[in-house]
């Protein structure tokens, strides 16, 4: 028997993902799922292509006090829906939270696993990052760390599939005939990414992030997220690459690239895909991240978080190849 693992909120987005990267885990073992309006359906009525062993798997109403024994929870909740409840787990129980209510918060570690896998070994309670500080941070850090720009003048314009905003809700703009051929901005100033993304560039770049400007756009596509960052500094583009392969030597999931990276090179991985290009005449660097906002922006980078938690090998069940095309 492996590892005895539950994700709660399983009939979203995030949590679909989670239960197609877990039931083909060489280690953890899908017992428990939980959600609001998919209680007493099983898992085979949601997801008709799961695996036989787990379609009976009925999923249960969500409620911490009723969980069984298990090893690790995965929390694919909407932020504002998982603090409370979260904290009546019992502390045997190691926690997961895909959602955004954890996130630099007291007790919690920040799970931002290709940059500081270090932190999260051994640790019980993980916030996983957001799609964008996903995409964004592992561009960023490499610069960050070996001071090659100024992190208080940082300027992120992001763009991300509309898997990205959930599925839960009624909100018309994410149907079919209004984000079709559709390009959209939102989020303006004060997006709810923002602040893990200022807190983690001051802690990378030892400054203040005040400058910090993030413009998301939604995109008429399903999977995936680019960022391009535009930063102060004199580095070159060689330079800037030289750090990040330097940086993340050694890493499984972040690949340093010559050309643009696309998002269609990582759909359905946990891969992170860099890019850079620098005129240093101009005081100019510019960053490029891509990562599938379900994968490496949630679901993959949980289980990649699961991986450190419990002393597995930090690929386990992550290392199928993107989808193409």
């Amino acid at each position: 028997m492996g590892m005895r693992v539950g994700i709660v909120g399983i009939s979203g987005f995030g949590g679909g993902e989670a239960l197609r990267l877990i039931a083909a885990h060489p280690e953890f073992d899908l017992v428990y799922a939980a959600g609001e309006g998919s209680a007493g359906s099983r898992l085979v009525d949601r997801f008709p292509g799961v695996p036989p062993r787990l379609a009976g798997l009925v999923i249960e109403k969500w409620d911490p006090a009723a969980l069984p024994d298990l090893d690790v929870l995965f929390a694919s909740l909407p932020t504002g829906a998982s603090a409370e409840a979260l904290a009546r787990v019992p502390a045997s129980v190691k926690v997961v939270d895909i959602g955004g209510d954890h996130r630099y918060a007291d007790g919690w570690v920040y799970g931002l696993a290709d940059v500081w896998p270090e932190k999260i070994i051994g640790q019980t309670r993980i916030a996983n990052p957001g799609c964008f500080p996903a995409a964004t941070l592992n561009a960023l850090a490499p610069l960050l760390s070996a001071g090659l720009i100024e992190p208080a003048n940082i300027i992120i314009d992001a763009k991300t599939g509309i898997s990205g905003a959930g599925r839960g809700g009624a909100d018309s703009r994410f149907g079919f005939a209004e984000s079709n051929e559709n390009l959209q901005p939102y989020g303006l100033l004060k997006h709810t990414h923002m602040p893990e993304m200022a807190t983690t560039i001051e802690r990378l770049g030892g400054g203040s992030a005040a400058g910090l400007v993030f413009t998301p756009h939604l995109v008429p596509m399903t999977r995936g997220v680019l960022v391009t960052i535009y930063c102060r500094g004199q580095a070159t583009t060689g330079q800037c690459r030289d750090a990040a392969r330097d940086f993340y030597a050694g890493r499984a999931f972040v690949r340093v690239t010559d050309a643009p990276p696309q998002t269609k090179w990582a759909t359905g991985s946990n891969l992170a895909f860099v890019g850079y290009a620098a005129d240093p005449d101009r005081n100019l660097v510019i960053a490029m991240g891509v990562v599938d906002n379900l994968g490496k922006g949630a679901a993959g980078h949980a289980v990649q978080n699961a991986n450190l938690i419990c002393g597995l090998p930090e690929t386990a069940g992550l290392e199928g190849a993107p989808v193409w095309p």
